[in-house]
């Protein structure tokens, strides 16, 4: 039986993207409540969180539709949307959570790498 190796990668952004997703999804019914503010704050953090990992992995391309998120959902500067569009939108950002979810991949360093690294300090 072959010795187990070690992923070259990991996907540490699928977690808060199927959370988002989630919460985007169930964030539709609570678009003409008063909750929708708190649901803003969780949706723009998760994707600020996403971002990060975005650009650890060097995903240039998922940058610009995570910051579009992070923007529109941005609970302290609201832009004024509404009915239908923000129903619209929630969809669309769920869709761009879970692509960007799966895409995003953060190489993971070597042990040995990583000793040498800190030995050298």
């Amino acid at each position: 039986m072959p010795t187990p190796t070690a992923p070259a990668f990991t996907r540490p952004a699928l977690a808060p993207g199927l959370l988002g997703a989630v919460a985007l999804i169930v964030g539709v019914v609570l678009i003409d409540s008063g909750l929708f503010v708190g649901f803003r704050y969780v949706v723009s953090i998760l994707a600020l969180i996403m971002l990060v990992f975005a650009v650890r992995g060097r995903t240039w391309w998922v940058l610009p539709l995570l910051a579009a998120v992070a923007v529109v959902w941005n609970p302290v500067v609201v832009i004024p949307l509404s009915g239908q569009p923000w129903a619209v939108l929630q969809f669309v950002a769920a869709g761009v959570f879970i692509a960007a979810g799966i895409v995003v991949k953060v190489p993971t360093e070597d042990p040995a790498a990583a000793g040498r690294a800190t030995a050298r300090r």
